[in-house]
């Protein structure tokens, strides 16, 4: 998989607000973990384990963040992953592991925040 041209795909939908360009990266099997999603108030556990429930979570976010824009810092490559470092909202630094499925769909988050 070529990573690179994967998160500057990625970064472009984010900051182009385009919520279906955002999902057509997430697989339907998702495993997704973030301390936002706890902060929203959308589940208390910080997971979300559906392609359904998981583009909820990224309308709303998107609606509470109009102005959202990641600043890209870098990329580390893995075997069929990668953690992208960059600035989200707030200015708070964001760190994402991504694993990717083998149709290079996202399918597994880890999101790590510096409030």
């Amino acid at each position: 998989m070529e990573t690179s041209k994967f998160t500057a795909e990625w970064l472009n939908a984010w900051n182009s607000h385009n919520l279906d360009a955002i999902m057509e990266h997430y697989s339907q099997d998702i495993d997704f973990v973030s301390p936002i999603i706890k902060q929203m108030g959308i589940k208390d556990e910080g997971n979300i384990s559906s392609k359904n429930e998981l583009k909820e979570y990224f309308s709303k976010a998107l609606q509470k963040y109009p102005s959202l824009n990641f600043e890209f810092y870098h990329e580390l490559q893995g075997v069929h992953s990668v953690v992208l470092f960059y600035k989200s909202v707030n200015d708070s630094l964001s760190a994402e592991y991504m694993e990717f499925d083998k149709e290079e769909r996202i399918c597994k988050v880890r999101a790590h925040y510096k409030f």
